[in-house]
């Protein structure tokens, strides 16, 4: 069973280089993005021409993005759309979710296909549905769902390991997230000095620390460090997370170092974006692994309580134009 250890288990010194400690926006509101898209106000009650009350007019089809939208989940319709028999529309994913039934007028629903509006939808251009998130692209139907699956400005999911957390939000809202709710520890600086303390170390197969999050180059880092069992072996493993895409994060590099009575072990790679999951970022062994007898032997005393001391930096790699090769730009 997978333990998350408490604060008091953390000794943490972070060192600046030299940088100002810079205050982390404070943000007291989770950010929510809703995919709801504005209605036409120009529908009324008047009959056209006659002054009497009417029926809701149609929106003239500003459009057709409205005839698009589902009633159940407010979504664009796409291919197969299904209808009642009286002529009420709704996506194939809703269609499940009512139990087969006419959300608007509980006619059974059959599997009867709205194929003229199948054919509309073909025919359009749709915005990527992270628009509100600053995505300006517009695809066709079939284009624009691939590139929803990729696109650089879907959600992050909340990248803390020691529960499961179904946060998603953008990197402010997840930053803020992580300081008010998971209370982690925030620290600003590029170089850092942590040790890692746990009593009966050999009792505990799987455990995970503390989350710890930095910030520096005007960017976010998440350190992690938690115990597992490597085939037979019980191990220990650190390892940072970007705050980005995969894209940023090539930009980055950091190293890790244990070490004690004349002996130490060095990591240096560079972090991975919190895309990926944290799961599988220890799963592909990207990082420091230690086994748990050299993780005590580097605790010292008689080895009956981890008390691992892990050092690092983070560097940002500066492209040299003429060279085409990269200088390390440590923090200064």
């Amino acid at each position: 069973m997978t333990m998350a250890m408490e604060l008091d288990s953390i000794e943490c010194v972070s060192s600046y280089d030299g940088l100002d400690e810079d205050e982390i926006p404070h943000d007291h509101h989770h950010h929510h993005f809703s995919s709801a898209k504005p209605h036409n106000a120009a529908a009324n009650n008047n009959a056209r021409g006659t002054g009497i009350p009417g029926p809701p007019a149609i929106a003239p089809a500003n459009s057709v993005h409205e005839l698009l939208e589902c009633p159940v989940c407010t979504n664009s319709m796409y291919p197969p759309i299904h209808q009642c028999s009286n002529g009420h529309t709704l996506c194939s994913t809703c269609k499940t979710r009512v139990h087969n039934r006419c959300p608007t007028c509980r006619q059974e629903l059959g599997d009867i296909r709205c194929l003229a509006l199948e054919k509309v939808a073909e025919s359009l251009e749709f915005p990527c549905k992270f628009y509100n998130l600053g995505c300006p692209e517009i695809f066709p139907y079939y284009s624009k769902l691939k590139h929803e699956t990729v696109c650089n400005f879907r959600p992050y999911n909340c990248p803390y390991a020691g529960s499961e957390c179904s946060v998603v939000g953008d990197i402010p809202a997840l930053v803020s997230h992580l300081r008010d709710d998971h209370k982690v520890d925030m620290h600003t600086g590029c170089t850092f000095n942590h040790r890692y303390v746990k009593a009966n170390p050999r009792e505990v197969e799987n455990a995970t620390w503390m989350l710890t999050v930095f910030h520096c180059f005007g960017q976010y880092f998440c350190l992690h460090f938690e115990a597992f069992q490597l085939g037979m072996a019980p191990v220990y493993m650190a390892f940072l997370r970007f705050m980005g895409d995969e894209s940023e994060a090539r930009n980055y590099s950091y190293s890790l170092e244990v070490g004690a009575n004349g002996r130490k072990l060095i990591w240096e790679g560079t972090p991975r974006s919190v895309r990926d999951s944290h799961k599988k970022v220890r799963d592909s062994h990207d990082g420091l692994i230690i086994q748990r007898n050299m993780a005590l032997f580097f605790s010292g005393g008689d080895r009956k309580e981890l008390k691992l001391r892990v050092t690092g930096k983070i560097w940002k790699e500066q492209q040299n134009s003429e060279a085409g090769v990269c200088i390390p730009n440590l923090c200064s």
